[in-house]
């Protein structure tokens, strides 16, 4: 045994899983399946230069080293951020070497692409010209405003796509029963458990693999990954402020709804209380300003301005002087009409934002400043409101494709919110009159 022997490192449990056919890889159907662009220009051995546009985690690497096992290609690798123009002279060396000894294409990959400066993306031109290589570039940012004009129009773009949950949970079956994965050690999961993953995940699978395999490492043979276990994996630990023991927030809760109650009576005993207790008025302020948009709201729109001025004037007289301002704005409150509309909109909106994933920007809400993007599609039967009557595109859709429109905001009967209310109404029977009403919300 040599002296300084040591043990192979363990390859990560993505890298372990990571397809070696097409018919493994997972996701990017529209591209791929029987049919599709790239699909039949396989099929064709129409290989040619490319650009992967999409998030991280959804197999641009895997796929590159697929289309060169499929067409018999040398695949050369480089990272933009590690590599330079030198790195890519000693990559056009290799490629011209294949081809004049083994008559092999060779494919040149390029991860993160974007990072690449103009000059250095330049370099690759002359010889994705010449067909030294054939040139295949990744990134996660859009390709028209981070990739030079004369290397986008020698390459076609593929948008990869997040993968959704049936992608990921055959992702993780594949990782619990697979020998290159984790087979060995016979783990279950919770139902539970699985769909906090994949949440987690949210449509990376190399996310996804890393968080198992972090789960996994913390378990013996055998043993079953739980939804405690992730949460504690995954850090999602209530939060609380360090400002003082439990009587302090028992105090700020009485503030809080003896505002809410309409009590400025009471607002203000609570209010003085904890500034009698030590407390820093500055926080007293911030949690004011908080409270005028979680119990007002749009039923009085002016606590919210009055509240920061508050805030303001504390921070600039300090105290005692600043400590009126903000009673002020507390007895404002305590006595304004009161809604908690918006705020209950938004906790719905986060819910569905975080259940539901990254669902893609519908394309006729995209922007499209450059050619690329409008022959993709971008912003193709937007229709611009201010050209509608009353400025105002009736039965136009804003949500996601995949997601059924929802009714988040549902203004009460009091205070300005009345006059939204009715404005909403309005808007909504316009959107059931209108022939170009896509969908009803939820």
């Amino acid at each position: 045994m040599e002296l300084f022997s040591r043990e192979p490192i363990a390859q990560p449990l993505a890298a372990r899983l990571r397809a070696h056919t097409l018919a493994d890889y997972v996701g990017q159907q529209h591209i791929l399946a029987p049919g599709k662009p790239l699909r039949k220009a396989l099929e064709q051995g129409a290989l040619h230069s490319m650009v992967f546009w999409g998030p991280p985690g959804v197999g641009k690497t895997t796929l590159a080293r697929l289309l060169a096992q499929v067409t018999d290609a040398h695949f050369i690798t480089l990272s933009a951020v590690l590599s330079g123009v030198k790195e890519i002279r000693e990559a056009v060396q290799e490629a011209k070497q294949q081809a004049a000894q083994y008559s092999r294409r060779t494919i040149l990959f390029v991860d993160e692409v974007h990072r690449f400066n103009k000059g250095q993306q330049d370099a690759f031109l002359p010889y994705v010209e010449d067909g030294t290589f054939i040139f295949i570039g990744a990134t996660t940012e859009n390709p028209s405003f981070e990739l030079n004009n004369a290397l986008l129009s020698r390459a076609r773009v593929y948008v990869l796509q997040s993968l959704d949950d049936a992608a990921l949970q055959l992702l993780l079956e594949r990782a619990l029963q697979d020998e290159r994965g984790l087979a060995q050690q016979q783990l279950s999961i919770e139902p539970q458990a699985q769909e906090l993953l994949i949440r987690a995940a949210d449509g990376d699978g190399r996310r996804l693999l890393n968080l198992l395999e972090n789960a996994a490492d913390l378990l013996d043979s055998g043993a079953c990954i739980t939804a405690d276990l992730l949460g504690n994996l995954l850090g999602e630990s209530l939060r609380r402020f360090d400002k003082g023991g439990e009587s302090f927030y028992e105090q700020m809760s009485a503030l809080h709804k003896s505002v809410r109650g309409s009590n400025p009576d009471a607002a203000l005993y609570w209010f003085a209380r904890m500034l009698d207790g030590g407390c820093d008025p500055l926080y007293i302020a911030r949690r004011v300003v908080r409270m005028a948009s979680e119990d007002i709201g749009n039923a009085d729109p002016r606590a919210l301005t009055l509240c920061l001025s508050a805030w303001d004037v504390q921070e600039r007289l300090g105290s005692p002087e600043g400590e009126l301002s903000v009673a002020q704005a507390i007895a404002y409150l305590a006595c304004a009409p009161k809604s908690n509309a918006v705020y209950m909109a938004y906790k719905a909106a986060r819910a569905d934002a975080q259940s539901l994933g990254s669902l893609e920007v519908p394309l006729h809400l995209r922007p499209a400043p450059t050619q690329l993007m409008k022959n993709m599609g971008h912003g193709a039967e937007y229709r611009y409101a201010h050209d509608e009557p009353d400025a105002y595109a009736a039965g136009e859709d804003y949500f996601p494709e995949a997601m059924t429109p929802r009714q988040y905001y549902q203004p009460v009967m009091r205070g300005l919110e009345i006059k939204i209310g009715d404005k909403l109404k309005h808007l909504q029977q316009l959107d059931h009159a209108s022939v170009q009403q896509r969908r009803t919300p939820q």
